[in-house]
């Protein structure tokens, strides 16, 4: 297919383009698990992929990681997707990975997310790799991530040790017009061959190991210095020195600016250090502009002292450049025009909503969403107790929005079962509320179950069921009875791997049936031990909802305004003195319906 393709240009998504050039490198196995925003690759290789490549969506990222590592031993090219807060799942094989080696190539694609706009945190997977000693390849644009990934696999292959693939949101999210090149030659894979302790990481192999890596990273800057992705070009006593996405923003500042600069573009870890030692040359001063930690600001610093040089380096360390948060192109010009003494002129940024005089939008649960239910549901039979509730990741965190505040705590994937735990050996007089969803749930929510069951735990687990991955867009898990190709697998039980492993109180309702789910909720608080409520509503993401909007009665509608305080659906408003629906977003979900005491909403069956 990608034969026939090329020399066609093709309007792709980053993560589009990352997924075609690991296509066009000769990919075999795909695994990951989704994370915004990485998903589409994964995705895109299994719509695109081409006979005998494998592809799956895994429990979790460290799964996923030891899948695509058993098939890189074989001689396989693997490639494994994930977020950078999934990077710290996968992080326990990967460091022993990096010790025991592949034979195949392995690039672990970690999307960075400045801002950060979807996730719990800010991480660098520049830093992560430096300190894991592991080769990192930093895309800054589309049309680079699809040539780049086929550098990455090379270098995998070449070094014997995976390698680690760097794209930020604005690159995995941004479009560009991608020229298609033919798939580079198919490798032979070698069958796995059983060598005497190979495979098996012991610690007299590690110590050898780690040797050899220490001389690899020192092999693999010297190489990277004439790499093509690291690059030096223009003139003068100043320089700029970028990487990512913000080396593009420098280059489009660079338009319009007169003065002469020196840029170095750096694309790499392990640090191009002859490469940078040449940009220093004759030098007076230095702008560093970068996501997220000031990577290669602290190189250049380090290698200034090395070499004896007088360089002045500015940066995120010096306070020239922010210290947190993703860059835009309207704040690299102004840094860039500022450092080299031009006039600054105003540059309206795009991303910036008060430049547009767009309305605020604070995150909220989606009209129609399940998990509002039983938040409420929940709510109603806690009032009067003393009740702590604890979060995850996942469309649910909404929940600690008002009016519902139904999130106190939220961690990290699957913390929460674990967290009510703690809370609750602190102050056994609460009662503790664990919330989970169903993706969470599998990815590593059942080791807090087992926990809590071994250790004779009182919480009691509330499973917001709703049939998807929905947060990251709409991905099958477990549970779901379909895999990333749409072929069908075993449907795994939410009750009974909760059953199975010991979990004896274990109720399920329906989310949408606010007296029901109120009830289990009541009658759950009334227990003791590990007890689980399984609360189960579709997302409306996937059913687009069953019913016609509701309607207000004016007739019947006093005017209280429970209905808008109490469940903050973005379908209700007040109008004057009297409730009102937005019939455009309402989904008919009729929770609003159960909770209003006059009977002034309501709707025909469709």
């Amino acid at each position: 297919m990608e034969e026939k393709r090329a020399g066609e240009k093709r309007l792709l998504m980053g993560n589009e383009a990352i997924a075609l050039g690991a296509i066009r490198a000769g990919v075999s196995v795909a695994t990951g698990y989704p994370g915004t925003p990485s998903s589409e690759v994964l995705e895109t290789i299994a719509k695109e992929r081409p006979e005998g490549v494998y592809v799956e969506w895994s429990v979790n990222e460290k799964s996923a990681l030891e899948v695509a590592a058993g098939a890189a031993i074989a001689g396989e090219r693997a490639l494994v997707t994930m977020k950078q807060v999934g990077l710290n799942v996968a992080s326990d094989p990967l460091m022993s990975l990096n010790y025991v080696g592949v034979k195949g190539g392995m690039v672990v694609m970690v999307a960075d997310d400045p801002g950060p706009i979807s996730s719990q945190t800010e991480q660098d997977t520049r830093s992560f790799g430096q300190y894991a000693k592991i080769a990192v390849f930093d895309p800054s644009s589309p049309e680079e991530a699809y040539t780049m990934i086929a550098d990455a696999y090379d270098c995998s292959e070449r070094t014997g040790r995976p390698a680690l693939f760097r794209p930020t949101t604005r690159v995995c999210h941004s479009y560009s017009s991608v020229e298609i090149q033919k798939p580079l030659p198919r490798r032979h894979s070698e069958s796995f061959r059983k060598d005497g302790g190979r495979w098996v990481i012991f610690p007299r192999l590690a110590y050898a190991n780690h040797i050899k890596i220490e001389e690899n990273l020192v092999r693999l800057s010297d190489e990277f210095s004439s790499y093509s992705g690291n690059r030096l070009t223009g003139g003068g006593r100043l320089g700029v020195a970028s990487g990512g996405v913000s080396w593009s923003y420098v280059m489009e500042a660079a338009s319009d600016i007169a003065t002469d600069f020196r840029n170095l573009k750096v694309a790499t870890v392990p640090f191009p250090r002859q490469l940078a030692a040449k940009f220093l040359d004759g030098l007076d001063s230095v702008l560093v502009v970068e996501e997220l930690d000031p990577f290669i600001e602290r190189e250049l610093i380090y290698l200034c002292g090395r070499l004896g040089v007088k360089v002045d380096i500015r940066g995120k360390l010096s306070g020239d450049m922010p210290p947190a948060g993703e860059n835009t192109p309207a704040e690299v010009r102004r840094a860039v025009r500022s450092f080299l003494g031009e006039e600054e002129y105003a540059v309206r940024d795009l991303r910036d909503a008060s430049a547009l005089n767009l309305p605020p939008r604070p995150p909220v649960l989606c009209a129609g969403c399940p998990h509002r239910a039983s938040f409420y549901a929940v709510k109603e039979a806690s009032r009067g107790r003393k009740a702590v509730f604890s979060g995850d990741i996942g469309c649910y965190t909404l929940g600690n929005a008002s009016p519902l505040d139904m999130v106190d705590t939220c961690l990290c994937m699957g913390a929460g079962v674990a967290m009510a735990q703690g809370l609750n050996r602190a102050e056994p007089d609460a009662v503790n509320f664990a919330f989970i969803g169903d993706s969470t749930f599998f990815h590593t929510g059942i080791p807090g179950v087992v926990n809590a069951v071994y250790n004779n735990a009182d919480i009691i687990v509330a499973v917001l069921d709703n049939s998807t991955t929905a947060m990251t867009g709409g991905q099958p898990h477990p549970g779901i009875g379909r895999t990333i190709t749409g072929e069908p697998a075993r449907k795994l039980s939410i009750y009974d791997v909760l059953a199975s492993v010991g979990v004896g109180d274990i109720q399920r309702v329906n989310a949408f049936d606010l007296f029901a789910a109120k009830n289990a909720a009541a009658r759950a608080i009334e227990g003791k031990g590990v007890r689980a409520i399984i609360f189960e509503g579709e997302c409306i993401a996937l059913s687009g909802g069953n019913k016609t909007a509701m309607s207000v009665d004016d007739s019947k509608c006093v005017g209280c305004g429970v209905c808008v305080r109490e469940l903050g659906c973005p379908a209700l408003s007040m109008e004057g003195k009297k409730a009102s629906v937005d019939g455009a977003s309402c989904t008919g979900c009729e929770v609003c319906v159960s909770l209003c005491k006059f009977g002034a909403l309501g709707g025909d069956a469709a």
